[in-house]
């Protein structure tokens, strides 16, 4: 039979018990704004009478009160693994729109001042020499807008190379701050492992470490995989960061400049300890892309626009004669839009006809050069269509990216959303079980109260009757 004094100990253990839920809520309303914070959650657990009852066993004791089993994380395992991914692929998307909105920015087409518009002024003036050649201001004109053409080319490609180095250095910084989550990560798998095997609560570490991880997969789309002793290894691609208690570093390697790019030359992430290359997601990943593909691509258009409008005037200039009489020259040089230059800066050097003057058997002068030119922007394979051709490339992917983040960050909402209603702070909730705790440490208070007056009866009054 139990003892009036062990009724005592039961209800002191729900003291005790709702106590401790009382504590955790208060927690849970301090760090309902915390970024990271999980949702605590008491989980009681009644105390029995006997831990190994035998089969013939009469005792009526009905249990010996209650005790917190353990301080529960409100964490989903697959709603947080499934958020990291669609924050990495939110991220990886975001940067590379971000991306696209500089390079349009850059080209600013359509605008008055864009290449396009400097292009259509060039063979306007070509137009001009064509009919008015013997006055020299229309040359002069013509070199000026030629000259106008090779600028906003080299301040195009200029603008794009500095881009690239913005990323580069970003980057870099990106790769610092990896290397330095996964030593913080790998030093929090110690504490947590440490702590657990000691019994002792962990759920505040566990909540920084997985902030941290999710730094990692928006950085880099890294996962996560947990283990059984309560430390978690963190991968980029399919290679580990952390393994326990262990990180891995690495390092940016590859050109720092725009133009050191080439087919085998490209920026890459290298692990320290394998020398291989890392395959990042998330930002870092798009920032890859960008420095790698589609910075180059465009450079490597906007060249062949250059080439195209240095080849096309050139010819044209070869085959033709100055006022003068003079063979024509190159009016360009260079075939690249960070080199392209207007050579010819008299307009007497320019050869706007395909008649010599100084011909002893045919002498002609004419503006048929002239003509050839102003009618290049017509051609289907002009250096306009050229660039028109990538303008309206670019326009096609920048949208195309444009609408896949934008689909891509409401799933990523989506999915936090559920995360929130699984792990966040409910200040309604947390309020029902602050007064669900408080009755209940009051209900245990009035059993105690209870008790000792049973016992006060029993101990001060027993024999008295009669007297």
């Amino acid at each position: 039979m139990a003892s009036t004094f062990g009724s005592i100990n039961t209800a002191l253990t729900s003291l005790y018990a709702q106590r401790r839920g009382l504590d955790v809520t208060g927690q849970n309303i301090a760090n309902v704004n915390t970024e990271g914070y999980t949702r605590q959650r008491v989980r009681m657990q009644a105390q029995t009478g006997s831990l190994n009852p035998g089969v013939y066993a009469t005792t009526d004791q009905v249990g010996t009160g209650v005790t917190v089993a353990e301080v529960e994380r409100g964490r989903n395992v697959y709603l947080e693994e499934r958020g990291r991914t669609e924050h990495g692929n939110s991220a990886y998307l975001a940067s590379q729109k971000g991306a696209y909105d500089q390079i349009e920015s850059v080209l600013a087409e359509p605008s008055d001042t864009a290449l396009q518009a400097r292009l259509h002024d060039m063979w306007d003036s070509w137009n001009d020499v064509a009919n008015n050649w013997q006055d020299p201001s229309t040359r002069t004109a013509m070199l000026e807008r030629s000259n106008t053409v090779a600028t906003t080319l080299n301040d195009t490609h200029t603008a794009l190379a500095n881009q690239f180095a913005s990323q580069n250095a970003e980057m870099d910084a990106y790769v610092k701050q990896v290397n330095a989550l996964g030593s913080s990560i790998a030093d929090a798998n110690h504490q947590i492992v440490i702590a657990q095997q000691a019994g002792l609560p962990a759920n505040e570490l566990q909540d920084e470490r997985d902030r941290k991880v999710m730094q990692l997969s928006e950085l880099a789309g890294a996962s996560a995989q947990a283990t059984p002793d309560g430390a978690v290894n963190v991968y980029i691609g399919n290679t580990a960061l952390v393994e326990g208690f262990n990180a891995r570093s690495m390092t940016l390697t590859g050109p720092t400049t725009l133009d050191g790019i080439t087919a085998t030359d490209k920026v890459a992430l290298q692990w320290n300890d394998s020398k291989t290359n890392a395959s990042p997601g998330g930002t870092m990943g798009a920032m890859l892309d960008t420095m790698n593909t589609i910075i180059p691509g465009i450079v490597g258009d906007l060249d062949g626009v250059a080439n195209a409008i240095a080849t096309t005037v050139n010819t044209a200039q070869a085959s033709g004669y100055t006022i003068d009489g003079t063979p024509g020259a190159p009016l360009f040089t260079g075939t690249t839009a960070g080199t392209i230059k207007v050579t010819t800066t008299d307009p007497k050097d320019v050869a706007f006809s395909k008649g010599n003057p100084t011909d002893p058997n045919t002498p002609a002068l004419d503006h048929n050069v002239a003509d050839q030119l102003s009618d290049i922007s017509n051609s289907t394979d002009s250096p306009d269509a050229t660039y028109q051709a990538m303008i309206g490339r670019l326009g096609v992917s920048a949208q195309a990216v444009s609408r896949r983040s934008e689909i891509q960050d409401a799933v990523r909402d989506q999915v936090d959303t559920s995360r929130n209603a699984e792990s966040g702070v409910n200040l309604d909730e947390e309020m029902t079980n602050m007064l669900t705790y408080q009755r209940g440490y009051e209900a245990a208070s009035r059993v105690l109260t209870t008790i000792d007056s049973m016992l006060d009866q029993l101990v001060n009054r027993t024999g008295l009757v009669g007297r």
